[in-house]
């Protein structure tokens, strides 16, 4: 294993991804089941992740900037990848582990692709069954590659969002499977559910407080909240701007989820609920926070629903944000944000990624701070978190 920057320390990375292999839903799915759920199709020499015959979920693109022989891609050309173009680490987690170790980091949290950052993409499928069921062999094949990791790579379970009962059972089953945490769609109210304030989620609430289950909010993980070629960038811009600007925009639309979370008083129901803003990286919190507590006061809120602490106490108590290329936030806002408020994420493989310089990055932003800050931000805070075991 690579000497890391930060001698001692097992930094944990808490937002990457696995680029779904072809097979994961195919490979396990019931034989009743085997030709409806998703698997990679071609048609007039495009690949698509198809499901239920015909509906597609998404392009077969690995969503990875890492070419085969570890280069990283900028621009656009890894549109027209497929996953024999990209790093074998992309989708491979054995060679993910290798990877890791290169780069001097111990455990890594893992988001999914094909079903979308929130689990939206299986709404396309009508069948409420056919549904569930995807999301469960995904649960499942998380759970073998947590175990095969040696619990080093550690995936997010993804909610059947769509059915409160559903999602309540699947977070009582996840927490059976030993997964350190869930993949949470943010406006279940886009198809007419009740949103995640009402009293209707209360016993998910719950369930996640119970099993000790951090809930993430990943950027994009809704229909509302993935625009990412949408009303980011205006209509006379390339490609690349449009790019650009819309991984931008996602990084932002994080703070109206928290906003939501902080006014919705689901944090003072259940004070041992944990909350994390995965790929937002952590600029923008402090004045969110501000700002918060601000107009609280200022439309006195306190006269519709009561809380006992300002809204950016509960953010404190309860929630985390990521950072990964930043320098500014990292070098000048940690105290304005909490060291205990804080992980390290690197978004391995997708663009933007921090790649491959790691440990150069690491070493730079981190170079003014106390030993305790560090252990807290690159280690503690994510291991006590994700439940992650350290060597000794």
């Amino acid at each position: 294993m690579r000497t890391t920057a930060i001698d001692g320390l097992h930094i944990i990375d808490v937002d990457a991804h696995i680029t779904e292999p072809h097979d994961l839903w195919t490979s396990r799915a019931p034989a009743a089941y085997r030709d409806r759920v998703p698997r990679v199709e071609e048609s007039n020499g495009k690949r698509a992740w198809v499901i239920e015959g015909n509906v597609e979920l998404s392009m077969a693109n690995p969503a990875s900037v890492i070419r085969k022989d570890g280069e990283k891609s900028k621009g656009i050309e890894f549109f027209g990848w497929q996953i024999e173009d990209v790093h074998t680490a992309s989708w491979d987690m054995r060679a993910r582990v290798e990877v890791l170790d290169r780069f001097g980091i111990y455990a890594q949290v893992l988001y999914p692709n094909v079903a979308g950052f929130g689990n939206q993409n299986f709404l396309k499928v009508e069948d409420p069954e056919l549904r569930l069921l995807c999301a469960r062999i995904y649960n499942d094949a998380m759970a073998e590659i947590q175990a095969e990791s040696g619990e080093r790579l550690l995936p997010m379970a993804l909610m059947p969002w769509w059915n409160i009962e559903h999602s309540i059972a699947e977070v009582e089953r996840a927490s059976e499977l030993g997964l350190r945490g869930i993949v949470m769609c943010s406006d279940p109210d886009s198809i007419g559910l009740p949103d995640l304030a009402d009293e209707a989620w209360l016993p998910f609430w719950k369930a996640c407080s119970d099993a000790r289950l951090p809930v993430n909010f990943h950027i994009g993980a809704s229909e509302t909240a993935f625009n990412m070629f949408g009303r980011a960038s205006w209509p006379s811009m390339g490609m690349r701007r449009r790019l650009a600007l819309g991984s931008a925009s996602l990084f932002l639309e994080n703070s109206r989820v928290l906003a939501n979370m902080l006014y919705s008083g689901i944090l003072e129901r259940f004070p041992e609920l944990r909350i994390v803003s995965v790929e937002s990286g952590i600029g923008w919190i402090p004045f969110v926070l501000e700002a918060l507590d601000y107009e609280w006061e200022e439309t006195r809120s306190q006269d519709e629903y009561a809380l006992p602490m300002a809204p950016s106490e509960y953010f404190r108590r309860q929630i985390y944000g990521c950072f990964w290329f930043e320098k500014t936030a990292p070098k000048s806002l940690v105290e304005a944000i909490g060291e205990d408020n804080l992980l390290f994420e690197t978004d391995f493989p997708h663009p933007t990624c921090l790649y491959p310089g790691v440990q150069e990055y690491i070493a730079e932003v981190t170079a003014d701070w106390s030993p305790t800050t560090r252990r807290k931000i690159l280690q503690d805070n994510a291991a006590a978190l994700y439940r992650v075991s350290l060597p000794s």
